[in-house]
């Protein structure tokens, strides 16, 4: 199945998977699952349980590693005991949620001791790189310099957040590790060479290389934040 993903979406999801790392025998929820392809390569070998709202994601859901699939958003959280997962996953999902203080409360209250929060998010600075230089939209581009929100075509408005704000929502959730996502491979224009294996690999090799450095990470398209709680 990954191999037939866009190239972007395949190489996001490899370098999200290789930063969270290897997952055995491990309780796992993915909140926001979309169409389950990382809830399903987890459950290879982990119990894992995807929470997921949209009816058009779920009607292309992938689950050969037999996941526990719930249709639902925060409500369905609240329904699960405390204390439950190793392992929280919450990928692009906080900037489209009103209630996102709520969500990460709850996810604080279902982790166990040292317990991790996986996130990615959406970098501001990332976003203003992605509209000048491929997009040629300044008026955008301006917009967000100056502080306001973007939308997302499929999702809808995206409202920023900050790296620290996770933290300070929620005190007992302390980040471990901050990584950046998509630095390099967008700004490459040249769509035949990205369906290249061999260009994918040095690809995923090189963002992993700077993924960890501090001034790659401040263009990066996302960042992926690493999360324990206390």
């Amino acid at each position: 199945m990954l191999n037939q993903l866009p190239a972007w979406e395949r190489l996001a999801k490899e370098i999200i998977w290789q930063q969270i790392g290897e997952l055995k025998g491990e309780s796992i929820l993915d909140f926001g699952s979309g169409t389950g392809i990382t809830a399903d390569h987890f459950a290879a070998d982990n119990q894992v349980t995807a929470i997921e709202p949209s009816e058009d994601m779920l009607a292309q859901q992938v689950n050969k590693n037999g996941y526990r699939q719930i249709v639902g958003s925060t409500d369905e959280l609240k329904k699960l005991p405390s204390d439950s997962f190793d392992y929280i996953f919450c990928h692009n999902v906080l900037e489209y949620a009103d209630d996102r203080e709520i969500i990460v409360g709850e996810f604080y209250r279902l982790l166990k001791k040292n317990g991790k929060l996986s996130i990615v998010k959406h970098n501001r600075n990332g976003r203003v790189m992605q509209m000048v230089v491929l997009l040629n939209n300044f008026d955008e581009a301006n917009k967000l310099l100056d502080g306001q929100n973007s939308n997302a075509q499929q999702f809808g408005t995206i409202t920023y957040y900050d790296d620290s704000d996770v933290s300070n929502w929620c005190s007992g959730l302390v980040l471990q590790q901050t990584y950046g996502l998509r630095t390099f491979w967008d700004l490459q224009q040249n769509q035949e060479i990205q369906k290249n294996e061999g260009w994918q690999k040095k690809m995923i090799d090189i963002e992993m290389r700077v993924s960890q450095n501090p001034d790659f990470q401040r263009i990066a398209f996302f960042h992926h934040l690493i999360f324990e709680k206390r």
